[in-house]
């Protein structure tokens, strides 16, 4: 990295340390991480057991209910997006007057942005764990890195994946062979159908398997270091969706033996719509460009006939053409090594706790069922779906919002043949993410979930709990009514 001279920086610090662009963004991260440890002294853990929430933007918002007055929100929906870092925001409003074009501009501010963004490429893999010689490419999201593998398979690739899945990992494979694998009811049952499929596949060519790391419906943990033990005794590859792990546990590419693994900054508490995939280079490489354009190409020259030849990168950069998101990508790393520093430990025991008062505040409601595939027992992350007896699932969740301002989701989680086979509906029955069919009242076809993590404290589980209990034993105190497929308070 070349020596420039330092930048004044004057969102977060008022002079960074002379010398380059990188002391220049130390000083930036410093004072972010400075920011980040008083905002955090200010949010004390409910229980001396367990560390404090991180905090995390929007955490002082207030909603109105519809039975009067205000209330801080709580957001339970990090499954859907969680909530941006507060030492992320920071991290990134210390950046954004330096903001640049990177990799070709010749001015301090695109060097400077260039050296960031491939700084931030090392931040990931570490956070990854990764292997020497595994590529880091950034792409918009879990779908968009799934889609991107799904595009550099070899000829005559196999994919093979669970109804499990969500549809980012279900449904990128269309121009492959795919098998899909019924529900397992056992993590082994998982491993013993995996490798009865990968034994049987015919031809007995390349093979690549896609599974999650913890369900984005009932929140549990699948064994992914046996799947892909699995995988690489019958001669495949796998990949590792991780958007809903790597936000609760650590990652790590080496340990887990998997090939590939994807995610989203959305989940990961970093906003502005960056993802990641990485493992492996040599599918990646020897694949056509994911995008074809600038970034991605190292050399085009015109023809003798007209027509025009095209040398493209053997990087990462082969598959990111464009202008790339730098704040995305920063946003990222910044996430990766605020988690990082605030240990993976002590987030998990915090995160355990918050679990088992959830499940142990819905088991007292006879009315409650938790959809599960594991069984009460399974490890989990903070993600947990039910239904309630007697209740549209939409009518349940727009009264937790508009009576105790809690942002939970209801519908089948873009998750629609795991939903289905949880609740034991046929594939036909009418109902979809977020457009339930039924009116308040009315047998239900889809779920609610809650999801929580780093960033919530107790009072927002605690409303909940509460809130359900009351919901099912005194009803509604609002009228309900529905409105383009939502259900939404009657005014």
């Amino acid at each position: 990295m070349s020596a420039r001279p330092a930048a004044t920086v004057t969102t977060a610090v008022s002079s960074p340390a002379a010398g380059s662009a990188a002391a220049g963004f130390a000083a930036v991260e410093s004072a972010a991480v400075e920011s980040a440890v008083a905002g955090s002294a200010a949010v004390e853990s409910a229980d001396p057991c367990c560390a404090a929430p991180l905090p995390v933007l929007g955490r002082d918002v207030t909603v109105p209910l519809v039975t009067g007055g205000e209330v801080t929100y709580a957001a339970l929906d990090y499954a859907a997006s969680a909530p941006a870092l507060q030492r992320v925001w920071d991290d990134v409003a210390a950046y954004a007057p330096y903001y640049g074009s990177v990799h070709r501009g010749a001015g301090y501010l695109s060097q400077l942005s260039t050296d960031l963004f491939e700084n931030s490429r090392e931040t990931v893999a570490e956070f990854l764990d990764c292997r020497p010689g595994d590529q880091i490419v950034f792409t918009r999201s879990t779908t968009d890195s799934l889609n991107l593998l799904a595009q550099v398979l070899p000829a005559d690739c196999q994919v093979f994946v669970f109804e499990t899945e969500h549809h980012a990992s279900l449904l990128p494979w269309r121009d492959a062979r795919v098998t899909y694998l019924n529900a397992p009811r056992t993590p082994q049952q998982a491993v013993e159908t995996l490798e009865r499929a990968l034994a049987d596949r015919d031809p007995y060519g390349p093979a690549l398997v896609c599974v999650t790391g913890a369900s984005n419906v009932t929140g549990e943990l699948w064994p992914v270091k046996e799947l892909a033990a699995a995988a690489h005794a019958h001669g495949a590859r796998i990949v590792l969706d991780a958007a809903q792990l790597a936000p609760h546990h650590p990652v790590s590419v080496r340990e887990l033996d998997v090939d590939w693994i994807a995610f989203s900054g959305h989940k990961l508490y970093a906003p502005f719509g960056s993802g990641v995939l990485a493992g492996r280079a040599d599918w990646l490489q020897e694949s056509e460009p994911y995008l074809a354009g600038g970034g991605a190409s190292k050399k085009v020259a015109r023809r003798s006939d007209g027509g025009v030849d095209v040398e493209w990168h053997t990087t990462a950069a082969r598959h990111e053409a464009g202008s790339p998101n730098v704040i995305g990508v920063y946003s990222i790393a910044s996430a990766c090594k605020a988690l990082t520093e605030a240990g993976f430990d002590a987030l998990v025991e915090r995160e355990r706790h918050l679990i088992a008062k959830v499940r142990e505040g819905l088991a007292e409601v006879p009315a409650v069922r938790v959809l599960s595939l594991f069984g009460d027992d399974a490890p989990r992350v903070g993600v947990i779906s039910f239904v309630v007896d007697g209740w549209n699932s939409s009518h349940f969740a727009a009264a937790l919002s508009a009576e105790y301002g809690i942002g939970v989701r209801d519908g089948l989680f873009c998750a629609h043949p795991l939903v289905r086979t949880l609740l034991g509906s046929d594939p036909q029955d009418p109902g979809e993410c977020g457009a339930p069919e039924a009116e308040p009242g009315e047998r239900s076809l889809n779920a609610i979930r809650v999801s929580f993590g780093a960033g919530t404290p107790d009072e927002h589980v605690d409303r909940f709990v509460r809130a359900v209990r009351e919901l099912v034993s005194d009803g509604a105190k609002w009228q309900y009514r529905t409105e383009a497929g939502r259900c939404v308070p009657a005014v």
